[in-house]
């Protein structure tokens, strides 16, 4: 069986190379010849720009040390902003908002095909669902005026607030 797949196989790769200059390459020829253009004014601008002389670090620095402080469990205070620029207290809060966006797990997943070529499919979250790539709305975890030391998420977005507890009207809310 092996052999037969042989004979048959090696004159259809010749055949194949032969049909045209692009060989079985299914890239257009001017997207590849596009595609040695861009590498190679690519590596002129290397070569004459090189790297930047950077030897501080000090904006990766100043985001290591975001990441951390925004690893703890810090107490915040979230507002929103009316029409007028004046802010409004949605509740007293731990951490940075999150946006509803955010994932769990990576949004995509490799898939291979029929043809043993690789792709990516969307991938669903842990509870089912498909998150969109971008979304204006923000997670909020704001300490409970149930419950106290408990804490309840909060969603928030620019036009609309969705709140596990009963808020004040806005009349009622004091910037503190």
């Amino acid at each position: 069986m092996k052999r037969r797949w042989y004979w048959f196989g090696l004159p259809l790769l010749v055949l194949c190379m032969a049909a045209d200059d692009d060989g079985c390459n299914s890239t257009p020829k001017s997207d590849r010849q596009q595609q040695t253009q861009q590498e190679m004014i690519t590596q002129q601008a290397n070569a004459q720009v090189g790297m930047p002389g950077v030897t501080n670090f000090t904006e990766k620095k100043i985001v290591r040390k975001l990441y951390e402080l925004r690893d703890q469990n810090i107490a915040t205070f979230t507002y929103i902003m009316d029409m007028q620029g004046k802010l409004w207290h949605v509740c007293d809060s731990i951490g940075y908002g999150l946006p509803y966006g955010v994932q769990f797990s990576n949004p995509e997943k490799i898939v291979q095909n029929y043809s043993q070529s690789y792709g990516t499919l969307p991938q669903a979250e842990p509870n089912g669902l498909f998150m969109p790539p971008s979304a204006e709305g923000t997670w909020v975890i704001c300490v409970s005026e149930k419950r106290k030391g408990d804490f309840e998420p909060v969603y928030v977005e620019p036009r609309v607030v969705v709140s596990p507890f009963k808020l004040l009207s806005a009349g009622d809310y004091q910037v503190k």
